[in-house]
């Protein structure tokens, strides 16, 4: 698509939006021109905030499915649009309820925290859930001495555990972008060719590169970092999706991607498209749902974590 022909698709995409009584939501790690016409960009935390906030009857979700299927959650009364039903998360899908269940049973009495990077179905049989911006105070938060099953990524529930100084019971699932791709010898490389910068990954890293790390932060806590820091330039260590947001937020710094193109993309976030965004508002179509009693269980997990904030 050339720049006359985005441009196209975006007015027709605004005029949707103004017609249907709209709001759209982007993952930080969407196509750059899929960022520029939501309403709001950032984090899975700030996401749920924003679906949950809106008095709009349509929420487009520019995201995975996972992140449509929290703001249904949220918002059973509006209808939730996935440009993407195809948009899915390797990681959420490395365990299932059945496997939740089993988990549970070989630890009865212990807490499950579900990273949002999880089904439905798995918030529902969960205690509390947690982004990358707030894993480490909802650890913190579990009644002390009683034992936590972290699911199901395991290289947060490392970084949230040493953070804490909470013992968890990791599931062993990972990222396959932040896991595979961005690695010691990446980072490591990075940092020969650019030596002035500071490296700043998120902590679904390993917990070796996470170790090599200047900080360590969510996607928005990136963006903040960058802005609030002297330093003039960056490596980061997450999905160069994000390199979009952190260049319009500070144009007179560098970024560098910590490992290199196309080891650092989501290929589930790069499959929503502006005029897959523009279907989606003409047809109201694919919508996301989640059954009730399963939706009301996983709120209540949800719930807790927007009550504890980052």
């Amino acid at each position: 698509m050339n720049e006359a022909e985005r441009e196209a698709v975006a007015r027709d995409i605004l005029r949707l939006k103004r017609d249907r009584r709209a709001v759209i939501l982007a993952h930080n790690y969407q196509r750059p021109e899929v960022q520029d016409i939501a309403d709001y960009v950032g984090d899975s935390l700030g996401l749920s905030r924003q679906a949950a906030a809106t008095d709009r009857p349509v929420i487009v979700f520019c995201g995975v499915h996972f992140m449509a299927e929290t703001a249904a959650t949220l918002c059973p009364d509006r209808i939730v649009l996935l440009p993407d039903l195809k948009a899915g998360c390797p990681m959420a899908d490395m365990i299932t309820a059945d496997q939740l269940r089993e988990e549970k049973a070989a630890h009865p009495g212990a807490a499950v925290v579900a990273y949002v990077n999880t089904t439905a179905e798995v918030k529902a049989l969960s205690d509390v859930c947690c982004t990358s911006a707030n894993a480490v105070r909802v650890l913190r938060s579990i009644e002390p001495g009683r034992e936590i099953i972290f699911v199901p990524d395991k290289n947060l529930a490392a970084y949230a555990s040493a953070q804490a100084g909470r013992p968890v019971i990791p599931w062993p699932g990972f990222c396959p972008t932040h896991h595979h791709w961005i690695t010691q010898e990446a980072v490591a490389r990075a940092r020969r060719e650019h030596p002035e910068a500071l490296v700043v990954v998120h902590p679904e890293c390993n917990p070796e590169v996470v170790a090599m790390a200047d900080h360590v932060a969510s996607t928005t806590g990136m963006v903040r970092y960058a802005r609030e820091s002297p330093a003039r330039q960056f490596i980061i260590g997450t999905e160069e999706g994000l390199l979009h947001q952190l260049r319009k937020a500070c144009p007179d710094k560098a970024f560098y991607p910590a490992a290199p193109h196309p080891g650092m993309i989501c290929p589930n976030m790069k499959t929503i498209t502006l005029r897959k965004v523009r279907h989606a508002l003409e047809t109201l179509q694919p919508q996301v749902t989640v059954p009730e009693p399963v939706r009301t269980r996983a709120l209540a997990a949800i719930q807790r974590m927007l009550e504890l904030g980052s």
